[in-house]
């Protein structure tokens, strides 16, 4: 996987951030979502490389990337956190401004780094999510159903990380194949390095963190945003077969927070890059 990428860890000001970055063109950082990491651009990452100077690291928390003490506030896992070590990063390799595409959990890092760092962001991207004060803010006994883990996730005093804890293969697998709608669209070594990744404990912590963060400051940090719609060109990309496109306007959601909302379904599930890499790429390399 990666074939041609170069391997490096990042110091920021407050982490260590593991990524991998190839190519020679414009800027461009993929950021992941859970409970993957940057693997997750296998497939595609190789050929944006082609025209694009690609970054792909783990987020805070996640892989091999560094994962710091919380606090009672969650604030070390907020996105605005998540967004500022991202934002470090590519500082170091030498870019101020650079597009981002964010799936999942990394498409909410990009919601952030755009409101928190305008001036540094091109173009955005962001993979079958809706924004997350609109996800809280509706939900239903659908959603509740769905995203239970939502909801499972932010409970207190440990209760998450240690029944995630108990069998943390068997979770990963339940949550791959109840999102994922494309049998095989992860490979065995894809698969292999989440499952490294995830079986961790501080990483179950940490991302129970990401979660609780969402749930709490992150909606602060939203909600000091409201009626301040993003500038930027947001491309929104979501799976025919997924939750979130079935669930959702999708381009209706974005629109709420947006000027200048394109995008369309994908065939699959949630794992966009990995379930339709080639409509992906196409609609990644139209929009950049």
């Amino acid at each position: 996987m990666f074939e041609g990428f170069e391997s490096k860890k990042v110091r920021t000001s407050e982490i260590e951030v593991n990524l991998k970055f190839a190519g020679n063109g414009p800027p461009l950082l993929l950021l992941h979502g859970y409970p993957q990491t940057h693997i997750i651009w296998h497939k595609i990452a190789p050929k944006l490389a082609e025209k694009f100077t690609v970054i792909a690291p783990d987020l805070r928390g996640y892989g091999d990337s560094g994962k710091p003490p919380s606090t009672s506030d969650h604030a070390p896992y907020s996105k605005r956190a998540m967004a500022n070590d991202q934002v470090e990063v590519m500082q170091h390799l030498g870019f101020d401004k650079f597009s981002v595409v964010g799936h999942d959990r990394g498409g909410r890092v990009a919601h952030r780094m755009v409101r928190d760092h305008p001036e540094k962001i091109e173009k955005i991207a962001i993979l079958d999510i809706a924004p997350t004060e609109i996800m809280y803010g509706t939900t239903d006994k659908t959603f509740a159903t769905a995203y239970y883990h939502w909801f499972f996730l932010i409970q207190p005093n440990g209760l998450p990380e240690k029944m995630i804890g108990n069998d943390p293969e068997f979770y990963l697998q339940m949550k791959l194949k109840s999102w994922g709608k494309t049998d095989s669209a992860i490979t065995t070594d894809a698969y292999e390095e989440y499952l490294r990744c995830f079986s961790m404990p501080e990483t179950i912590h940490a991302t129970c963190e990401d979660y609780r963060a969402a749930a709490t400051i992150d909606l602060v940090h939203d909600a000091q945003d409201k009626g301040n719609k993003i500038g930027q060109p947001l491309l929104v990309l979501w799976g025919k077969e997924g939750f979130v496109g079935n669930h959702y306007d999708v381009l209706q959601t974005w629109r709420e927070v947006a000027h200048n909302v394109s995008g369309h379904g994908v065939k699959g599930g949630h794992y966009v890059p990995e379930e339709a890499p080639q409509e992906t790429l196409k609609a990644l390399f139209d929009f950049l």
